[in-house]
């Protein structure tokens, strides 16, 4: 056994990270208040990111910490393989009040790459259930992001994730929706794309419905740039799967509770799909949890449409429905309620809106979106250099109290709910005078 300082960085094989680069010149952060990280000798960040689009309600909520506290205390951990605990129930009974439409039935896991997987495998055991064992193939979308499950990254579309990896066979993409040549600086849903829904009847047409179990897709694609659906893009999505009798799956991992207003993106929208996978804001964050939300028909049909006795879907995790995890939850879904945080989206979207798009003509900066308490900064690639300008941006935010995010040479925004106007300000303003300062 080789021995390692305490401070070691190099033994964290780091998710998602440059590696070298990063034990190079580390930036770590040691406490959270609200909406503010702290680094390790005191130096205050403004969080613009809820973390990693999770912690919604702000940084170290009272009532959170002391329901995982208080939880501890009491079980500490239960499985969930025929025995079960009071508040995981409890949690999946009020998820079933909140999530849209008939979706009033709850799969636990334990983040959002593994609900999807969960999903994924509902759909395929609800047309098997049907008598549809033809109904295998799966359709995601063109810089889709669905977790890092071996499902996840095959109907996913952001092909670095799927480079060096087997995936699923039987899986086809949709066309993505961004076009900056038609739609760029769009304030909310762009106008132009909804026309490209149509495409899933060419690939109904090239693969049969009889053999596609589910279509899915973020309502709001955020890992690949924050990309917004065009108005009537999902309403043409879920008339063609309705008439198809293909299941629609929305991956809400990140647009759920409050992110765009409401409580899912789905409500916000208007579009109810027959299956979403939630995760992130579900807990604030605090502990790992994801969550299929699923139409009581497909429950009906899997479960007790299941001939004879025992396990009727062979399929769940170690810690699916962790009762920290459920309190937690509760705690969480208390905080929204008690403080209006599904509605702040909406009432704070306009002076957010119009703050993010005083950003248009800085330099390098070719396109704004944004949907809810959500959005994006394009900036134009340098020469043989792609992501290396947004990078640097990167790294200077977090040395002048900056938290944002990169993927690609997009800057993605998507602070707490919590944050007022003069926060918006201190962001947006601390953003451009970047902008203008990074060649």
């Amino acid at each position: 056994m080789t021995a390692q300082a305490a401070n070691d960085l190099d033994p964290f094989w780091m998710p998602f990270t440059a590696n070298r680069s990063f034990k190079a010149h580390p930036r770590l952060l040691a406490s959270a208040k609200d909406m503010h990280y702290f680094t390790p000798d005191g130096r205050r960040i403004l969080d613009g990111t809820a973390g990693l689009w999770c912690v919604n309600a702000g940084h170290a909520r009272r009532p959170i910490v002391e329901a995982i506290q208080r939880q501890a205390e009491v079980l500490d951990y239960a499985p969930t393989f025929q025995l079960g605990h009071p508040l995981v129930f409890e949690l999946a009974a009020r998820l079933g009040m909140l999530f849209p439409g008939d979706i009033d039935h709850v799969f636990f896991a334990g983040s959002g790459s593994e609900a999807v997987d969960s999903a994924l495998k509902i759909a395929l055991a609800y047309q098997r259930a049907r008598g549809f064992e033809n109904r295998t193939r799966l359709i995601g979308r063109q810089k889709g992001y669905h977790g890092v499950g071996f499902g996840g990254i095959s109907v996913g579309g952001l092909e670095n994730n799927k480079r060096g990896f087997l995936t699923l066979p039987g899986v086809d993409h949709l066309p993505h929706t961004l076009d900056l040549d038609q739609a760029a600086f769009s304030r909310g849903q762009p106008a132009w794309g909804a026309h490209l829904a149509g495409d899933l009847e060419t690939l109904i047409a090239r693969h049969g419905a009889e053999t596609i179990a589910a279509v899915i897709v973020e309502p709001l694609s955020g890992s690949a740039g924050v990309i917004v659906p065009p108005v009537g893009y999902l309403e043409r999505l879920r008339e063609i799967t309705a008439r198809h009798d293909i299941l629609l799956i929305f991956d809400e991992v990140i647009t759920g509770f409050g992110r765009v207003g409401g409580v899912t993106a789905a409500e916000t929208l208007g579009v109810i799909p027959d299956l979403i996978t939630c995760a992130k804001g579900l807990t604030n964050g605090a502990v790992p949890m994801g969550v299929v939300g699923v139409r009581k028909e497909i429950y009906d049909a899997v479960v007790n449409g299941a001939a004879g006795p025992g396990i009727e879907f062979f399929h769940g995790y170690t810690y699916s429905g962790h009762p920290l995890a459920a309190a937690a939850a509760l705690a969480t879904l208390d905080v929204y309620e008690a403080e209006g945080l599904y509605d702040r989206a909406h009432d704070l979207g306009g002076y957010w809106q119009e703050a993010v798009h005083s950003l248009k003509g800085l330099p390098n900066v070719i396109d704004v979106r944004n949907l809810g308490l959500v959005a994006a900064v394009e900036l134009a690639p340098r020469p043989e250099a792609p992501g290396a300008r947004a990078t640097e941006v990167f790294h200077r935010a977090f040395d002048t109290g900056l938290l944002i995010r990169v993927t690609g040479d997009v800057i993605a925004l998507s602070p707490p709910l919590i944050i007022d106007k003069a926060q918006i300000d201190e962001l947006i303003g601390g953003l451009a005078d970047l902008l203008k300062t990074t060649p």
